[in-house]
């Protein structure tokens, strides 16, 4: 069963091989292959039955949001759910192995905030 978890919580989940809580993720930087400017971490997508993070929510830059050819709401921004499969690092910030070019076959839209 896949839930959302807000940034807030602090619950330990496993992204890949780490263990960490969502709200540590709140508010890094998400970068991109070529060192693109995606957004910022808003939330997270979880397993609940492992306990696993799957997707993670990005709110985009509006460069990215034209980029990936949404439209920007008149309030707010665009956020997308990014498979965990394609973050390469986290540290100060998370990396992507894909390029904004190969994002638009991966992200999809969650809502506007």
């Amino acid at each position: 069963m896949r839930q959302h978890l807000f940034a807030q919580q602090s619950i330990p989940l496993r992204l890949g091989d780490l263990l960490v809580s969502v709200s540590k993720l709140n508010g890094k930087k998400v970068i991109g292959a070529n060192a693109y400017m995606l957004g910022e971490v808003s939330g997270a997508d979880v397993d609940t039955e492992k306990w696993q993070i799957t997707h993670l929510h990005v709110s985009l830059t509006d460069e990215a949001t034209r980029e990936l050819g949404f439209r920007k709401p008149l309030l707010g921004s665009v956020i997308v759910c990014l498979p965990i499969d394609i973050i390469q690092a986290t540290g100060d910030v998370v990396s992507l192995n894909k390029s904004i070019i190969e994002l638009k076959n991966v992200v999809e839209p969650k809502e506007h905030r």
